[in-house]
């Protein structure tokens, strides 16, 4: 009987002290944790599993964390984290308190640089590697893991360009599975395809091409091969490529079948793989469906219409109008600067484009936002899906900034449904012309309402701009909510021991505001509290202030929202209690005349 290696492997110094061909069975136990963890805890699967050769040879042949390791995105870090002084609490990924989905300094001195968004690894492993240089320490390594889709990004590429034209030393190893969280797509790709194939002549190589000692591909999973390589590498100095080929979802024979349900498959069954299926029956549907669907029952009758993603069309939903209009539906890889502009080229040629992009991921596009978009008043129609506290992916991707920082730009306009209705109806009413560029922002997650296609689809109706609604009449307080957020202050208000005194308005339109109800407002109520889920600073509440301000009100004003601090993972209910928007917060609030 074989002996338990993992579990006698704290950190990469212990791993170094097994014999190469013992290193197999590390794999085989590695990835079984995995799994066995992750069926029970949930997270992403697929990318953790198609690198667990790739994760112990670097350990095993570089002097982590001496050596500097950093990781692309991170979904496929779990094995590191594993290997790395966190398997015993490594049952905690992504809960709250717990260890972090990805990798993050503060956690341990082996994350190197924290990441979540795709395509920085190039970048920041060749910024440490002319440190060391600088700092005299030529025998440093510097490695990048990077996948196949987020080396198409262009962040990647200048990356690439600059290290090409220095003696860091650096090495970039290209992950390729073929697939992001949805397949890739683009030239880049096919070109990949063909070497891989050996369909393209040796020196027709484009890393090649830029100044990098260039090898591959290799089988992924082939250990021995993996060590062989990796410690021929280590003694050249410079800039080197490593391509490897490695099958998302390895072990797994689900997850290799289905590669895109098991990237983040929720609780399965860890011996065979099968998905613990949840009823859906009663329930409200995902607010990416209404999106998805609203747009695709949309283009059915208005030839006009395009939707873009950058490499999200299931988490958008996006693939629906794909799967049926594919000239007229793209998904553009990691490439959210290149998805605004391209969106932007078609609104000058009178297209009605709807541009799907995640509220955290369109941080990475604020300048085309703003010159390309709104210094030309261009009437593009951003759809920010993940707007607000997403959970448990934590810090890198909770949508919280977007009122913020899409409020100070000229022309823009913001626009938060309340529940699924308001966001058919405002999809629906854009379609007809609008002077400015749109941001319309939803949540992660469900509605509220689940009959939703049964009341609502395909009996549309225009809303009226800029127009706030009482949702509920009052005495003394008035609450002021934007967006899904104000679900809580109905389900609060029936609870409230004071309801009768608080007034509840509906404000979708965060800008432009709509002054006269807010004047209304301010000449009728004593008190007034603004509720948001996003930042504070700058956001909904600000707004409001900057209203009170400029009119000479002198009313008390409380805001609601998202705090100055970064919040970490945990459920969303968890994450809007710790912020105090979660509806037993509200309760106690309204409860306490809303003092």
């Amino acid at each position: 009987m074989k002996s338990d290696l993992l579990s006698n492997i704290y950190n990469p110094a212990d791993l170094r002290l097994l014999k190469e061909e013992q290193l197999a069975q590390v794999a085989q136990e590695l990835r079984q944790f995995i799994i066995d963890i992750v069926s029970v805890k949930e997270g992403h699967l697929g990318a953790s599993l198609g690198v667990v050769e790739l994760t112990i040879a670097l350990h095993y042949v570089f002097n982590t964390p001496d050596d500097l390791l950093v990781w692309d995105v991170g979904h496929q870090a779990y094995g590191h984290k594993i290997l790395t002084e966190r398997r015993e609490i490594f049952h905690t990924n992504r809960q709250i308190g717990g260890v972090s989905g990805f990798p993050k300094r503060s956690e341990s001195v082996y994350d190197t640089f924290g990441v979540g968004h795709s395509s920085t690894s190039i970048s920041a492993a060749l910024g440490m590697a002319i440190a060391s240089k600088l700092k005299g320490d030529f025998d440093k390594e510097h490695i990048a893991v990077i996948g196949d889709a987020s080396i198409a990004s262009g962040m990647a590429f200048e990356g690439l360009n600059h290290a090409g034209v220095t003696d860091a030393n650096i090495l970039v190893i290209l992950n390729d599975n073929a697939i992001g969280i949805d397949p890739s797509v683009g030239a880049l790709k096919k070109y990949l395809t063909s070497v891989k194939n050996g369909k393209n002549p040796r020196q027709n190589n484009i890393i090649k091409s830029l100044n990098f000692d260039y090898s591959g591909p290799i089988n992924g999973h082939d250990l021995p091969k993996l060590i062989k390589e990796l410690n021929r590498l280590k003694k050249i100095k410079g800039p080197k490529f490593l391509h490897i080929v490695t099958t998302k979802g390895k072990g797994l024979q689900q997850a290799e079948e289905n590669q895109v349900k098991y990237h983040a498959p929720g609780k399965f069954d860890a011996s065979t793989g099968e998905i613990h299926l949840k009823s859906e029956e009663n329930l409200p549907p995902k607010f990416q469906d209404v999106f998805g669907l609203t747009i695709l029952d949309l283009a059915r009758k208005n030839e006009k219409i395009i939707g873009i993603t950058p490499a999200m069309p299931s988490g958008s939903s996006l693939k629906f109008m794909m799967d049926e209009f594919p000239e007229r539906a793209f998904d553009v890889g990691i490439a959210e600067q290149h998805a605004v502009t391209l969106a932007a080229g078609m609104a000058t040629q009178g297209m009605i484009v709807y541009c799907n992009i995640y509220s955290t991921f369109l941080q990475r596009a604020y300048d085309q936002v703003i010159h390309d978009v709104a210094l030309q008043n261009l009437p593009v129609i951003f759809c920010l899906d993940r707007a607000g506290l997403v959970g448990e992916d934590g810090a890198t991707h909770h949508g919280v900034f977007d009122i913020a920082y899409l409020r100070s730009i000229p022309n823009m306009v913001i626009y938060a449904p309340l529940n699924e209705i308001e966001l058919q109806n405002i999809l629906y009413t854009v379609q007809f012309g609008i002077d400015h560029p749109i941001a319309i922002r939803y949540p992660r997650g469900r509605g509220v309402l689940p009959n939703w296609e049964v009341e609502n689809f395909g009996h549309y109706k225009k809303i009226n701009w800029n127009e706030a609604k009482c949702l509920k009449d009052g005495t003394k307080v008035a609450v002021l909510s934007a967006g899904t957020i104000g679900n809580n202050v109905i389900e609060a208000l029936k609870e409230s021991t004071h309801s009768n005194e608080i007034a509840h308005y509906n404000f979708s339109f965060i800008k432009p505001l709509d002054i006269n109800t807010l004047k209304t407002i301010f000449s009728t109520f004593e008190r007034i509290i603004t509720i948001e889920d996003g930042v504070k600073n700058g956001g909904f509440g600000s707004a409001v202030l900057e209203f009170a301000a400029s009119h000479n009100f002198k009313n008390s004003i409380k805001i609601l929202g998202v705090p100055d601090e970064f919040i970490e993972h945990g459920t969303v209910n968890q994450l809007q209690e710790l912020c105090k928007i979660d509806v037993k917060s509200l309760i106690n609030l309204f409860s306490n005349g809303s003092k």
